[in-house]
């Protein structure tokens, strides 16, 4: 779109041009030849003034008896003054001489003449090339002039163009980043009443399909507990059964238990499948989405007087997935780190270059986590207290959907880390990339 405001601003810039120069280039020429013949007449007028005073103080002499060479200064550089008298001789016809005073002309000239009487003329003329500098001069001047006002305006139509399609390009890279799930950015506003209108629709859309999709996660969550819940109590009732003496009992419960089973793993398939992305794995900047989510959980550490902070230690390469995934995931992990840790929360940024990884790890100051539950944390059905509505089991899955890894790397104090690939290592648009469901465990 740039592109093409730019081709049509100058391309109007670029006939305005023409359309005015090539006018006024002609009237330019024009008008410094019609100069050069103001100064003759004015010389002209001067010389005739000359005269007239001459006779009107008594010594008035007749034309062709006229001194030219008072008139000396009066002749441009280069130029030629002509007296031209007539008189009618004794058989009655008309006879003509001129007298001249300066230099022999060639070529076409520029001339202009003044009467002296009805027998007598003045001519003064001068070589058409004494005119040519000031007219290629004043036409230079004018095509400079014309230059700069194109290019002016060639300034103007970048900035223009810039202005007008920058906040459309935001627009379109904001929209982008929501269709591959991420609903944190704010939509800004540009000062632009249309795209602002657009902007203000496209983040209401925004909220409202995070809030949906948010509640559906709960709605999920929620369900695949319950119904994990209970089928863990009847597959216990079940356990107990295959203990029975009778054996058509012990045969009818290991059906039964074979069809908890086999209900449970599917349960375990729709709840990934509920959460599989059907767009392709994108280029995340980490340091983005940590920072984000900093900024999001920051008051809330600060109602509970403690301190939440990021750092990273290398530079940070692009990572390979989806920012959905990776930030619900340490969502779960600061609010976890709210809610059951103290002291100072920190999420680090490492990068792993000989693995092709990248390193994100969430540390606070506090007991830790007890032996008896570590092992238990990415269960399915565990439940920290997590107000995201994704436990670390769902977290984890999330991450391993991306080829990534969520680990409790220390007990005390908690430490969990995620690692995930870099874009080296995985292409976000390799058609050989695995997506395994991961069953919340």
């Amino acid at each position: 779109m740039r592109r093409r405001i730019l081709k049509m601003m100058i391309a109007t810039l670029a006939a305005m041009g023409i359309l005015l120069g090539v006018p006024m280039t002609a009237l330019t020429w024009q008008w410094m030849s019609q100069e050069a013949r103001d100064n003759l007449s004015q010389s002209l007028k001067r010389m005739s003034e000359h005269v007239i005073a001459e006779e009107a103080a008594g010594r008035g002499v007749p034309p062709e008896e006229l001194d030219l060479n008072q008139f000396r200064l009066l002749i441009p550089a280069e130029g030629r003054l002509t007296l031209t008298t007539s008189r009618i001789d004794d058989s009655g016809a008309t006879v003509y001489s001129e007298r001249q005073l300066g230099d022999e002309q060639a070529g076409t000239t520029i001339a202009e003449s003044v009467s002296l009487g009805p027998r007598a003329q003045l001519t003064l003329e001068i070589p058409d090339e004494d005119v040519r500098p000031q007219q290629f001069l004043a036409i230079g001047i004018l095509l400079v002039v014309i230059t700069g006002a194109v290019t002016g305006g060639a300034i103007v139509a970048v900035l223009t163009a810039r202005r007008m399609t920058d906040p459309l390009t935001d627009v379109a890279a904001r929209a982008e980043a929501m269709a591959r799930g991420d609903f944190s950015s704010e939509w800004p506003r540009y000062g632009i009443d249309e795209l602002d209108r657009v902007a203000e629709a496209l983040a209401d859309a925004n909220k409202e399909i995070a809030l949906r999709l948010e509640r559906e996660g709960e709605i999920v969550g929620d369900v695949s507990h319950q119904l994990r819940s209970r089928l863990t109590a009847v597959h216990l009732r079940l356990d107990e059964l295959t203990l029975h003496t009778d054996e058509a009992v012990v045969a009818e419960a290991e059906a039964g238990l074979e069809q908890v089973e086999r209900l449970s793993r599917e349960l375990d398939e729709l709840v990934a499948a509920s959460r599989e992305d059907s767009v392709g794995k994108g280029a995340i900047d980490a340091e983005v989405v940590v920072a984000t989510l900093i900024g999001d959980f920051r008051p809330a550490f600060r109602a509970h007087n403690r301190a939440l902070e990021w750092e990273a230690v290398d530079a940070i390469p692009l990572i390979a997935g989806k920012p959905g995934r990776l930030r619900e995931a340490l969502s779960v992990l600061i609010d976890n780190s709210l809610q059951h840790g103290a002291g100072t929360t920190t999420v680090r940024l490492s990068n792993l270059p000989a693995a092709e990884m990248v390193r994100v790890t969430v540390a606070d100051e506090g007991e830790g986590i007890p032996d008896d539950i570590a092992i238990s944390v990415f269960r399915r059905g565990f439940s920290g207290g997590s107000r995201s509505g994704v436990g670390l089991s769902l977290s984890r899955a999330l991450i391993e959907a991306d080829g990534g890894r969520l680990d409790l790397t220390l007990r005390r104090p908690a430490v969990f880390s995620i690692v995930v690939p870099t874009l080296a290592r995985t292409s976000p648009n390799d058609p050989s990339l695995r997506r395994d469901r991961v069953p919340h465990r």
